[in-house]
């Protein structure tokens, strides 16, 4: 089972010392907390995807490269990649030389975000969202399996003997997440093509994690995919923690109540009790995270937010000290129960022994191709 982290990038106020950092400091502090993910031994480092102000998370693919030529062994991925906005032949391009670069520690976590205004940005129509989000994701498995692409489809002009390039490494595409909040059509798609399915259930109840889980599975298994246990799940979560939980409910308490995305609503412990959300001692946020096993079944992937809400680096970091070492009691809590049968977290290594080993999978184009004459 996979443990890691994702960000989401927000520049907020600290509401202890109401001082903002600057783009500069969080873009600056994003990388010193994935390396900090990598030393206390987590294995995925996930960064969103954003283009509006309070976020510092555009230009993922930039971020990553970067955390990746200062990183060995974690696994780099989004947290969100826009498949609704961003067009797919340039997802295909630069995330298969991502890839490359980091030596195939790279996949992808495909949704629609969670900003409306970025569809017109990007000359969209966020009436088309799950058009968009199913007909660009299919040019986009098409453009990392087939060498000469042709295709027609209503959202983008059509491509003409195309060659997405560099092509996959090892001739094995980054696997894909499909994460979704609230939508049960990306839970079938994720089904639909095989792929793992992640539900950020941050904000909602269990009750509705566990349908839409459920409803993944039982797809991913009508489509002929395996059994409905040897679905790709991952979960996200967010915790806090301190030795003394009391303390813990303490400092984070002001974050809480006045972070952008839930602050001025239900009360921390309310929203304790009807999320995912766990503030208090390092033990409470074991037996939390194992429950959730009990709605979701055996998962491979559980990420978790640590950097939200306007923490300071060094309580970030402070935290991730601890979550190292939650995530050593999780993964052989985890092992000692998972059923027989139920598939590892796919990794490029795992994926590329399964397709009979590595292949070099470059197009090399006759000599006229490079000048056009």
């Amino acid at each position: 089972m996979q443990f890691g982290i994702f960000t989401v990038g927000d520049v907020t106020t600290d509401p202890t010392t109401v001082r903002t950092p600057t783009e500069h400091e969080r873009i600056k502090a994003t990388v010193a907390i994935a390396k900090k993910a990598e030393e206390v031994g987590l294995d995925v480092f996930a960064t969103g995807e954003h283009h509006n102000p309070p976020f510092i998370a555009s230009a993922p693919t930039t971020t990553l490269a970067y955390i990746g030529a200062q990183t060995e062994k974690i696994i780099l991925s989004t947290a969100t990649t826009l498949i609704t906005t961003t067009d797919p032949v340039l997802i295909a391009e630069n995330y298969a030389k991502l890839q490359h670069l980091t030596d195939g520690r790279v996949d992808l976590m495909m949704g629609r975000g969670n900003t409306g205004p970025v569809y017109p940005w990007f000359g969209k129509d966020i009436r088309d969202g799950i058009e968009l989000a199913i007909e660009n994701y299919s040019l986009l498995h098409k453009l990392w399996r087939e060498d000469v692409v042709n295709w027609q489809g209503k959202h983008r002009t059509p491509l003409q003997g195309f060659t997405s390039t560099p092509r996959p490494l090892d001739g094995v595409p980054p696997f894909v997440w499909h994460g979704s909040i609230r939508s049960p059509e990306i839970a079938e798609q994720a089904a639909y093509y095989g792929d793992g399915f992640f539900h950020n259930h941050i904000f909602w109840p269990a009750s509705h994690t566990a349908q839409m889980v459920e409803l993944y599975r039982r797809r991913f298994e009508h489509y002929g995919h395996g059994q409905a246990h040897e679905a790709i799940v991952g979960l996200g979560g967010q915790v806090f923690m301190r030795r003394n939980s009391q303390d813990a409910i303490n400092e984070f308490r002001p974050y809480f109540d006045k972070a952008p995305v839930y602050g001025h609503g239900p009360s921390l412990e309310d929203f304790m009790e009807q999320t995912p959300l766990t503030v208090g001692s390092p033990q409470q946020v074991i037996e939390r995270t194992l429950g959730f096993r009990e709605y979701a079944g055996d998962y491979q992937r559980q990420l978790f937010l640590m950097d939200h809400a306007g923490l300071p680096l060094k309580v970030v970091l402070e935290q991730l000290d601890l979550l190292g070492e939650v995530v050593e009691v999780l993964r052989k809590e985890f092992a000692a129960v998972r059923k027989p049968g139920v598939p590892d977290a796919p990794t490029h290594a795992t994926r590329v022994a399964a397709a009979g080993g590595p292949a070099d999978s470059s197009v090399y184009a006759a000599a006229d191709d490079v000048t056009g004459h």
